[in-house]
């Protein structure tokens, strides 16, 4: 239930949807409205019940005293970070969007002038006419993806954002002179931040890659201009030693391992993410993301934690995160993942109060994606009872897309391998291109006659592809053939994880969302919700037009219920 301050605030200043400035909308004591939005990737509901039941979350407890929380949440469906993170700020789907994974396939678009970070293959790009590439929107981007400021020389070494992106590394489109596709125009709709900027609003996110300026939204320019202050320093690089720098929990990040990357240590992730909460404290300070200039307060920002997601997965000499049971009883280092998280926002909650900005900021905090399986008992990999793939099996039958790849001036078939061209990405989900979509029903007999051996829970294809997405036929993107695995099971043979995101279980679309302003009195809104609906939800918060976002019109995302926007939902 909403007070009746908050109803008779949201129902002034709302009631006329055409306001053209963000800044006509205000809160009781003249401030600007805000929203922080925040993602702790990972977060499933369930871990936010406990860490409140248990008394260990006391920064996101308190918020959700003044805030609705929808424990029926579900993420974009695959379930990674990239099409969890477009959903979040667009409003849609993969099917609109058109980001299926970081690493996907585009039947249209042509590969990179040179190989990326992670072995996406170069090649030809046959200009007029339909080429066929692997597509990679992630590290594998950037100039050098081992340093923190992904190798871009003009800034510091923990800075890092879209100059570090290497456009020779990026797909191309051959039906636009050839010329390299950025992440923001890869996706195929526009974004809250490209609304709430035309708007007059400024505009700030942090996020774990350069290539998640995507969250921009499609743009005509090569260089984006919608959010104002993107930092992303890279969360796969190197770690590098920080003197003096410390984290909330107290850890002391100039004593580290060099010789991991920072999602390979339950410590490290937390100093990683740490350099983002500065960020966000920053802006809210008045400055930029590093604090080195003044800069307006931001209308709408906020950042990605990586230290749940990491905490999750990783075994660290040995050590395991992730949880005891079924019930999502967090171990020792998975609890300290989740109260670092909530002590940093805490800090942020902290630096709103000190700047008279709490009462008049919305506070919105959800995941990108959940993980799956939350009881690692269940958990199976390659070598664990799972002996292939669905993309091996299809691509031993020789039915998966494959990039043409370049190598000493001719065009072999790309090599077999992570990033190889291939029409195929898997995690806990296997999606599958196919060389020709007429061959659809041979790859689901191999997929079906082999099934115990991969793991197979579902396979979708046809019908059960078109309810969901756009035909494989049609639409240059969707997959010909997805696969979800038997609970538990895990494409990796990889002996530091035990869990991985991305696919259609519970556990990897079951997450947390909380909207807290101090003027909502508490509760649990038990309707079935999505993460997509948290972008139109934004937009009214801030007085803006819903419709104003392409997927909005497109699938009919409907605002969050419970929050009584203006009378309507």
């Amino acid at each position: 239930m909403v007070n009746n301050k908050i109803v008779s605030l949201i129902a002034l200043s709302l009631a006329a949807l055409t306001v053209p400035r963000v800044y006509a909308q205000e809160d009781f004591n003249g401030n600007k409205a805000r929203v922080l939005l925040i993602s702790i990737d990972g977060m499933h509901a369930l871990d936010y019940e406990n860490c409140v039941n248990h008394n260990t979350c006391p920064s996101m407890a308190s918020l959700g005293k003044h805030g609705v929380t929808y424990p029926r949440t579900s993420t974009s469906k695959p379930s990674d970070s990239f099409p969890g993170l477009m959903a979040i700020v667009t409003g849609g789907s993969p099917k609109t969007v058109g980001a299926f994974y970081d690493v996907a396939y585009d039947r249209i678009l042509a590969p990179p002038t040179i190989e990326t970070g992670n072995g996406n293959p170069p090649g030809t790009c046959n200009e007029g006419h339909n080429n066929g590439a692997t597509t990679e929107y992630e590290e594998g981007n950037e100039i050098d993806q081992s340093k923190l400021n992904g190798g871009f020389p003009g800034y510091s070494l923990t800075d890092g954002g879209i100059k570090s992106i290497d456009p020779r590394k990026l797909n191309r489109d051959p039906f636009n002179h050839c010329n390299p596709v950025y992440s923001w125009n890869f996706i195929r709709t526009n974004s809250i931040y490209g609304v709430i900027h035309a708007a007059g609003g400024y505009t700030a996110w942090s996020d774990k890659h350069a290539a998640y300026a995507a969250v921009n939204g499609h743009t005509d320019g090569t260089l984006p201009t919608n959010v104002d202050d993107y930092y992303s320093p890279e969360v796969n690089s190197n770690v590098i030693a920080l003197p003096g720098f410390k984290t909330v929990f107290g850890d002391d990040c100039s004593m580290v391992d060099p010789a991991s990357d920072w999602t390979r240590s339950f410590k490290e992730i937390r100093c990683y993410d740490q350099l983002k909460v500065n960020a966000v404290v920053n802006w809210i300070n008045g400055k930029t993301h590093l604090g080195g200039n003044k800069a307006p307060v931001p209308v709408i920002f906020g950042m990605n934690f990586q230290t749940v997601s990491v905490g999750q997965k990783l075994i660290e000499h040995g050590v395991k995160g992730g949880y005891t049971n079924a019930a999502g009883d967090p171990t020792p280092d998975m609890q300290n993942e989740i109260e670092f998280v909530d002590q940093a926002i805490g800090q942020m909650v902290t630096a709103l109060k000190q700047q008279d900005l709490f009462d008049s900021t919305t506070i919105i905090i959800t995941a990108k994606h959940g993980q799956s399986p939350v009881d690692t008992h269940r958990f199976q990999e390659l070598g664990n009872g799972i002996t292939t793939t669905p993309s091996t099996l299809l691509f031993n039958a020789g039915l998966l897309a494959q990039t043409a790849c370049e190598f000493n001036g001719g065009t072999p078939p790309c090599p077999m391998g992570v990033g190889g061209g291939l029409g195929a990405t898997e995690d806990d989900i296997s999606l599958n291109w196919l060389k020709d979509s007429n061959t659809t029903g041979a790859a689901v007999n191999l997929l079906e006659a082999n099934a115990a051996a991969a793991g197979i829970g579902q396979i979708f294809y046809g019908a059960s592809i078109t309810t969901d997405y756009n035909s494989p036929l049609i639409d240059s993107r969707t997959p010909d053939v997805i696969v979800a695995p038997n609970v538990g099971v895990v494409y990796t043979g990889s002996s530091a994880k035990q869990a991985e995101h991305g696919g259609f279980a519970n556990d990897d679309t079951k997450v947390m969302l909380l909207v807290s302003n101090p003027s909502i009195d508490q509760s649990t809104n038990y309707q079935f919700v999505e993460t997509k609906q948290v972008a139109p939800t934004i937009l009214r918060i801030l007085g803006l037009d819903p419709n104003k976002l392409d997927a909005v019109q497109k699938e009919g995302t409907t605002a969050l219920p419970g929050l009584n926007f203006g009378g309507g939902e």
